[in-house]
């Protein structure tokens, strides 16, 4: 398969294909090249200091990508959009009536500051990460509130960016230090611009961790698996 049969053969893609993702299609899992923990550091480390967003450089295996656009297209079939998916088998969260087509789903919270409450975020494994060497695990933190962020490309506030670095410092990487981990050299997080994002309309964001048990895994998730 060349690049651009892709397109052809996944007709209801889970975002926007790039360049890159249709290149990626058309490799073979022994080709590609997952990402280290340095190469991730490199890549997340750019995004607020350049006009473009570097994150569209993170790449799943080849064959996860297919299953996942094979996925999003049964998904869709059944529950309309990924969004209505998440909500109802991965987060259990009611949203409330829309006011209007276009907005994205809203939920009733206990606190409107974002990661405030307990119960207005929920931390899950990621059931389709991108593609990373195998001491690293790729969790995502769902949000009922929502995050500032720049009208015009959709990145963070300083403000938003302040409230993600406080929860992240408190809830991953000072509980890796409990047990005598390094947690900022074991911790990364990011955001995907809006533009970017497979899931739309509710807000989110990946935390990378390396080196982290089973036990503290549990912990942050609940012990909520990834899909079967």
């Amino acid at each position: 398969m060349v690049a651009s049969e892709v397109q052809d053969e996944f007709e209801i893609p889970a975002f926007e294909l790039t360049e890159k993702d249709r290149q990626n299609l058309a490799r073979k899992d022994e080709d590609f090249q997952p990402h280290t923990w340095e190469n991730l550091k490199q890549i997340i480390a750019k995004i607020p200091h350049q006009a473009t967003n570097d994150l569209e450089s993170l790449r799943r295996w080849p064959s996860d990508l297919k299953q996942y656009l094979q996925w999003t297209k049964l998904t869709k079939q059944k529950y309309t959009t990924i969004t209505n998916f998440i909500c109802t088998e991965r987060l259990r969260w009611t949203p409330l009536p829309p006011s209007h087509p276009s907005e994205g789903p809203t939920f009733p919270v206990e606190n409107s500051t974002p990661f405030a409450h307990p119960s207005d975020y929920k931390i899950l494994l990621n059931d389709w990460p991108y593609g990373l060497t195998s001491e690293i695990t790729h969790l995502v933190v769902w949000l009922k509130t929502r995050l500032a962020v720049d009208s015009t490309v959709g990145d963070l506030t300083p403000e938003g960016r302040g409230q993600i670095e406080r929860f992240v410092k408190e809830t991953f990487r000072d509980r890796i230090e409990r047990d005598g981990g390094r947690g900022g050299e074991q911790v990364m997080w990011f955001r995907n611009w809006t533009g970017l994002q497979s899931v739309r309309g509710i807000d989110h964001i990946h935390v990378l961790v390396r080196g982290v048990g089973e036990g503290v895994l549990d912990e942050w998730t609940g012990g909520r698996r990834v899909l079967p």
